[in-house]
């Protein structure tokens, strides 16, 4: 079958299985007309004679007018719906047979089925959402934490677009100045002076770098980072993650070894998202089973973008601390030095001196000491020293990331050949791809292959 953007297109819009409603979606110009050869309505008013977001309440029939099931239908006219076409959705009874039946029927009546993402393609390609809104609704669907359903939230307003459209603005301005030097060179007219121009373009590539800054701190608020607590057998792992779920998530004993497998938790810290595991206690064993949860926790260490080392500072550094330190070189690591509580023996400045390593939190597992010093020290790890709150700023995604670094790109191509004083085209060429650059972020300029690539990956009926 031959597939045109005008094809009325249907689709079921909800999770098969057992549930209260199932939900069939249709959009395009058929979908009223197709939906009244199947509907039979209580008070024999035709669907298109109802006004736009309303409701009524009838039954889906075959061809020879038996019932299918008993539905609510919802008509949301053009151009005020999702996808700027006709939109009519059929609430059904959950399950499979039911909605499956209703969406046949649909088919048969000239219908076809919908493409993954098409619902949200036609909403863009209608003009309704720009492409960085589109791109917000699948982060919607797929949010796991609170912060990311936030950042999606304010991305489907249009707060990414609006500042795209404000940086391509100022790229243009910058262009058209550049352009009236090089077509009236031979003209008395007054112009802006190159410097000025050049510090113009260092400002909006700073804007620029700023988002591609964010976008990496928004990335962990919103999806979390990879934490191994590790260290050696009875140094209080467990009950470290104990303190920090504030639950007896682990197994904790006097016995050294208790921790054969690696206990995960998610955790939020400071409002950030962290996916923490104990891991076993590294030492060397003939244990087998010990042995295998050793090279477990070697391998959640080679996962992990924090470490944090777990010593005990009622005892004496010792050959073991040394070879599990060589493993975490080139690691994000916070030492705990814990058991403050007893007699210490170990102390803050011993380590640093033998390590030379500065992030050291002393504590007690056991008696809830220094836990909110160890809090705020990954948060300023992870986040930086700055204050940072996602709920002010714009957060791209990964793809929109990537095409804000090949535009700052171009800036620092076009702000170099500025510096040198170099001929207009120079730098007016560079403005010009870094201009079209951004407009991939909306899809004011896009391919057909990158609007496959991003609304591939939605369901169908959405």
């Amino acid at each position: 079958m031959n597939k045109s953007a005008s094809d009325t297109i249907a689709a079921i819009g909800t999770k098969p299985g057992e549930a209260a409603i199932g939900i069939i979606r249709l959009s395009g110009n058929k979908s009223v007309k197709l939906t009244e050869k199947i509907f039979r309505q209580k008070n024999r008013k035709k669907i298109s004679q109802m006004k736009t977001f309303s409701m009524t309440y009838g039954y889906i029939v075959d061809k020879k007018e038996e019932m299918i099931d008993e539905v609510i239908i919802t008509l949301m006219k053009k151009p005020k719906s999702y996808t700027k076409e006709d939109v009519v959705e059929i609430n059904c009874h959950g399950g499979m047979a039911a909605a499956d039946k209703i969406l046949e029927l649909c088919i048969k009546n000239g219908a076809r089925i919908a493409e993954p993402g098409e619902f949200t393609k036609r909403a863009f390609l209608n003009g309704r959402i720009d492409l960085s809104q589109a791109e917000a609704v699948i982060d919607l669907i797929r949010s796991k934490t609170e912060q990311s359903l936030k950042v999606a939230a304010n991305n489907i307003k249009g707060i990414v677009k609006d500042r795209i459209e404000e940086l391509r603005k100022r790229i243009l301005d910058v262009l058209v100045e550049l352009e009236a030097s090089i077509d009236f060179i031979e003209e008395d007219l007054e112009v802006t002076p190159y410097e000025v121009l050049e510090k113009n373009v260092i400002e909006i590539q700073k804007s620029i770098d700023e988002l591609i800054n964010d976008e990496k701190r928004g990335e962990i608020i919103k999806n979390g980072i990879k934490v191994a607590i590790v260290g050696k057998p009875n140094v209080g792992k467990s009950s470290l993650l104990n303190v920090l779920a504030r639950k007896e998530r682990a197994i904790v004993t006097h016995i050294p070894g208790t921790t054969r497998d690696a206990v995960e938790e998610i955790l939020y810290i400071e409002g950030i998202p962290l996916i923490i595991a104990d891991t076993a206690g590294i030492r060397k064993s003939k244990n087998i089973i010990e042995k295998i949860g050793v090279k477990k926790s070697f391998e959640y260490i080679s996962k992990s973008e924090l470490v944090i080392l777990v010593m005990d500072g009622n005892t004496q550094i010792d050959d073991n601390d040394c070879e599990i330190v060589e493993e975490l070189q080139g690691k994000n690591i916070i030492i705990c030095l814990n058991k403050i509580d007893l007699k210490q023996i170990t102390s803050k400045k011993e380590i640093n001196k033998k390590f030379k390593l500065n992030d050291i939190i002393e504590i007690s597992a056991k008696k809830n000491i220094g836990i909110d010093k160890l809090e705020k020290k990954i948060k300023t790890l992870v986040l930086g020293e700055e204050e940072f709150n996602i709920e002010s700023k714009i957060i791209v995604n990964n793809r929109q990331k990537n095409i804000l670094l090949d535009a700052s790109g171009m800036l620092k191509h076009a702000i170099k050949a500025m510096k040198l004083k170099m001929s207009e085209e120079f730098p007016s060429s560079d403005l010009k791809l870094a201009y079209n650059l951004l407009g991939e972020i909306t899809g004011q300029t896009t391919t057909n292959e990158i609007l496959d690539g991003i609304f591939g990956k939605f369901c169908v009926g959405k």
